[in-house]
């Protein structure tokens, strides 16, 4: 049971800090640091995230990505930024969470970690560019705020019921896995009908220029 409660921890900070890593890192830390986790030998390795530095530096960078997850475009930016950041910081957490364990062992936990971690990072950066495509920030600002709410539950999940959290996970992962593909179509042809219409677009507007300038009008 205490190996499914760790593997259950570990791809809940995976997968969560693909969504959002300095959400998942300053929440895991405050339940650390106000001792609602009550550290058993299993959960000792995770104690470094309720360190004040470690709050306060989540803290302050979770801020900056709260904002800049509410204004369309810049959120992509950011999540672009974020493609290897978020599954390095997932890998490092479930990592964290696992502990010691033989040399092979660790290559293939963090192969699945990171894994974990790029899966939700993908679903989330994919969902972001097709709202984009939407001129109210409104679609925008909700989808953060849901997935704040979904992160803060994930968490609490994670650390009270960590063998659900082990299923849980699981099937989510598998879906996206499922969904992702066909999200990144979409987005495909979503750009792909874009660069059409800029084309014709432009192309109007140079024929335009070109039959109203003066050099025309004397031909």
């Amino acid at each position: 049971m205490q190996i499914l409660e760790q593997l259950g921890l570990a791809l809940g900070l995976a997968s969560l800090a693909g969504l959002n890593l300095y959400l998942t890192v300053f929440l895991t830390g405050m339940l650390v640091r106000f001792d609602v986790l009550h550290l058993a030998t299993k959960y000792q390795a995770i104690e470094v995230l309720g360190h004040e530095w470690v709050l306060a530096t989540a803290g302050v960078l979770y801020v900056i990505e709260f904002v800049a997850d509410k204004v369309p475009w810049l959120d992509s930016a950011w999540d672009s930024l974020h493609t290897l950041i978020r599954p390095v910081g997932g890998t490092l957490l479930a990592m964290q969470a696992l502990g010691e364990m033989p040399a092979h062992m660790e290559v293939v936990a963090a192969l699945l970690a990171g894994g974990a971690a790029l899966t939700t990072h993908s679903a989330k950066a994919g969902t972001r560019l097709l709202v984009n495509h939407s001129p109210e920030p409104v679609s925008n600002i909700t989808l953060s705020i849901a997935e704040d709410i979904t992160v803060a539950a994930g968490t609490l999940v994670m650390v009270m019921k960590p063998v659900l959290a082990l299923c849980l996970f699981t099937i989510v992962l598998i879906v996206l896995w499922l969904v992702i593909p066909r999200l990144w179509s979409l987005i495909r042809r979503s750009f792909a009908s874009i660069t059409t219409k800029l084309r014709l677009l432009f192309g109007r507007t140079a024929a335009h220029y070109s039959m109203t300038s003066p050099g025309s009008s004397r031909a």
